[in-house]
């Protein structure tokens, strides 16, 4: 084999190799959003939580996470797991079989806890981007919630 050719494969597989990794480590960074709130915990909760209900979501589940740890003996600084329905977009995906396979993933959630830095901070999931990688009925449907639901958030980081 000539010279050219195994330098060719290498590079090739070297190329392969790096631009896996790269994937790999940007993946969680593009799966999930995280922004310091400008309010602190307290009023940070109040603001979304009025937001969501203002935009005709509505909050079925609050997870408080602290409560639940403290309930296990551990201290940890203050988080809330919001869980957000829309009615209209959640029976778009549950009234079709093929669609239900997300229903793991629903309802949305959204997340507001403090850091050791003393602030507050929003993360969500990015559902466009999933709803896009499933395409059809899924892509649209999470799609505008993920519109929604970032919209929802600003009222928090703009």
């Amino acid at each position: 084999m000539k010279k050219e050719y195994v330098f060719g494969i290498i590079g090739l597989v070297l190329g392969v190799m790096l631009m896996g990794l790269t994937a790999y480590r940007a993946a969680p960074g593009m799966m999930l959003k995280e922004a310091e709130s400008n309010y602190n915990f307290e009023k940070s909760v109040e603001v979304f939580t009025q937001t969501a209900e203002d935009m005709g979501w509505s909050i079925p589940t609050v997870h408080d996470m602290k409560e639940t740890m403290d309930n296990f003996g551990y201290d940890v600084l203050n988080a809330k797991v919001f869980e957000l329905c829309h009615p209209d977009h959640a029976v778009q995906i549950l009234a079709m079989d093929d669609e239900r396979i997300v229903s793991s993933m629903m309802p949305c959630r959204v997340s507001i806890y403090e850091k050791s830095d003393g602030k507050t901070y929003v993360s969500w999931m990015n559902t466009a981007m999933m709803g896009n990688m499933m395409g059809g009925v899924i892509a649209d449907v999470m799609g505008i919630a993920s519109q929604e639901s970032e919209a929802m958030i600003s009222s928090l980081i703009d």
